[in-house]
């Protein structure tokens, strides 16, 4: 990726793994020594990130449970050496299938008012990420959308107006997951019924004042209403980030992002890796490296 060194960037952290739940010890040790070594996961290549606060205009957290980002006062550190925080907070319905070591769904929802109420709500995407649809051992079909009402309703009550959404990818590794799971199985429904739950989410959340964005759905997004409210998101947008906050950084396209899928990232460096920090949270439909057992934290917890 060629970048302007005289335009502060953007830190995306992380969309290889759940740096705000295992890893925050480690990314602090990156911003104290203002560098990070990253290496590309498809060529090895290393590239030295530099991470002073005047070499980044704003920091992206993703993440599925903030509460330890939070409880250890890694936000205020951050801010008070001068960055600017967004963060990509997926919330989905609890499943022990899905996310067996994610938090109750009431904890993640109260964490969300604390994020809003430090950094404020225009600083956070609600990530309701994938739409999955399954088969149960013993025939019964599933989906993980029934408690979407109940974060969307908590979330517009906090202020939230962004909502992300996709379907699930069938990648190779999950199949080879599911060998442990006998008898479930992942669905790939047909396009009609993805434009029809996509329709029913944008219904349910619009009186709520919660826009529906997807992420990396062209196809989809192709087949709804000319009409539709539903757009194409921006996961990492430079345009709001500064709006945000102000400064200036690239508007460009991420072009390491799946952009033919329809990704409309702004370009950003991904902090983190898949072999180093696996994560913990052992999500059954997750594109990127699980623990094979319960992670023992950076952070002693």
């Amino acid at each position: 990726m060629t970048v302007d060194p005289d335009i502060p960037r953007i830190l995306s952290a992380s969309r290889r793994t759940d740096i705000p739940a295992f890893y925050m010890d480690w990314f602090m040790q990156g911003i104290r020594a203002g560098v990070f070594n990253v290496t590309n996961p498809y060529n090895q290549r290393v590239s030295r990130v530099p991470a002073i606060p005047e070499s980044v205009h704003s920091i992206v957290f993703w993440s599925k449970d903030f509460s330890r980002f939070f409880d250890r006062g890694y936000g205020e550190a951050l801010t008070g050496m001068g960055y600017n925080l967004f963060f990509n907070f997926t919330i989905n319905s609890e499943s022990e299938w899905l996310e067996p070591k994610i938090p109750p769904l009431d904890q993640r929802l109260e964490t969300l008012g604390r994020l809003c109420r430090r950094f404020g709500p225009e600083c956070i995407n609600w990530r309701f990420d994938p739409v999955c649809f399954f088969t149960l051992p013993g025939g019964e079909p599933a989906n993980n959308l029934h408690d979407f009402a109940k974060i969307a309703e908590a979330a517009s009550q906090m202020g939230i107006r962004r909502c992300i959404t996709s379907f699930m990818d069938h990648y190779p590794k999950i199949k080879r997951r599911l060998a442990a799971l006998p008898g479930f199985s992942f669905r790939d429904p047909p396009m009609d019924q993805k434009v029809q739950v996509l329709e029913r989410m944008a219904e349910r959340l619009k009186p709520l004042g919660i826009s529906l964005y997807t992420c990396c759905e062209k196809s989809v997004m192709s087949e709804l209403p000319r009409d539709t409210t539903i757009r194409s998101s921006e996961c990492i947008s430079g345009r709001l980030l500064m709006t945000l906050f102000g400064g200036h950084t690239s508007l460009r396209r991420d072009s390491g992002q799946r952009v033919k899928q329809g990704c409309g990232c702004t370009r950003s460096w991904d902090i983190g890796s898949y072999r180093e920090h696996p994560c913990g949270h052992n999500c059954l439909f997750c594109y990127a490296s699980p623990a094979s057992q319960c992670l023992v934290f950076s952070q002693n917890s």
